[in-house]
């Protein structure tokens, strides 16, 4: 744990062993059972991305307070790590099924309304937006990287870019990364491309485009092992009011930039899409509403809203 800083004003901390990260958390009031075993959870798992979790039951870290709140076990941190770890595990299935669903769908519209060869790979088949790379390289960039048979019969083996004009679209969407298609449905077709795969697939096209953009970022998370539990989503995306209104129902109460409200969506498209069960009335049965986990969920806060107020 810790380790020089390089950064002018910030504190150096020691290296710790996990037996002595132990002991820092027990000397700041972490009531821990077994200290073996919890040495060996740190070691499979980090000391700092459990103390993600472990920051929202310090007393007020934000203002340099590390103590635990009275009575705060590891089994009680512990449990709120695991089941986040689940959350994401359950998350890749039908994350995985919309996705594969999109690409298709993509695939479809491009190919009945623009060809299935070249206009894709056209920079101005795209509004692309202020300075940001141009969809296109993003498209061609995946491409190139791909090691797939079916890309790479279309490559040349000269020392310049290779001309995938004769790639089918369908193949195409198959080496384009999430990130790449959410571009490609958001601005594509000169800007038709949005309405066209929402009407493909059965979903409102009211931004339909920022919808799946929350998508791919929630994937990357899930990717990454980052941390769902207390996480605002920033850029959560417009979910219909009807789905909304139906989940809360199930759900109760959740804030519009929460990972549930982002599930909410994710369901409603994969329910649409004829895809797999519904994964919000799963959670919803398996954690009960007024526990830790979750309201991290569903009121996602800073851990300085957890503490003490700042003088």
């Amino acid at each position: 744990m810790g380790g020089a800083s390089f950064f002018p004003g910030c504190r150096v901390k020691p290296s710790l062993s996990w037996d002595e990260q132990v002991g820092l958390m027990v000397r700041r009031g972490l009531a821990v059972a077994d200290e073996s075993a919890c040495a060996r959870f740190l070691a499979a798992t980090n000391y700092y991305r459990f103390s993600g979790y472990a920051r929202y039951f310090q007393q007020a870290p934000h203002l340099g307070d590390d103590d635990f709140r009275p009575g705060t076990t590891f089994d009680e941190i512990r449990a709120v790590y695991d089941a986040d770890d689940a959350l994401r595990t359950a998350l890749v299935r039908p994350l995985a099924q919309v996705e594969l669903m999109l690409r298709s769908h993509v695939a479809r519209v491009i190919a009945d309304e623009h060809g299935a060869y070249g206009r894709y790979l056209e920079q101005d088949f795209y509004t692309d937006v202020g300075d940001q790379e141009p969809t296109v390289e993003s498209c061609l960039r995946d491409i190139e990287r791909s090691k797939d048979r079916h890309i790479l019969r279309y490559r040349n083996h000269g020392g310049t870019r290779a001309d995938y004009s004769n790639l089918p679209v369908w193949s195409a969407v198959e080496a384009w990364s999430f990130g790449t298609l959410s571009k490609t449905i958001e601005r594509g077709g000169r800007g038709s491309m949005t309405d066209a795969v929402a009407t493909s697939v059965g979903v409102a096209k009211a931004g339909f485009a920022y919808r799946v953009r929350a998508l791919v970022y929630l994937r990357n998370r899930c990717a990454h092992h980052s941390r769902l539990w207390h996480h605002s989503v920033l850029d959560a995306g417009p979910t219909p009011n009807n789905a909304r209104t139906k989940a809360k129902k199930i759900a109760g109460q959740f804030e519009p930039r929460s990972v549930l409200d982002v599930i909410t969506s994710l369901d409603d498209i994969a329910a649409r899409g004829g895809l797999a069960e519904p994964l919000l009335p799963l959670l919803a049965a398996e954690h009960h509403r007024d526990s830790e986990f979750w309201l991290g969920l569903c009121k996602p806060q800073s851990p300085r809203d957890h503490g003490l107020e700042a003088p």
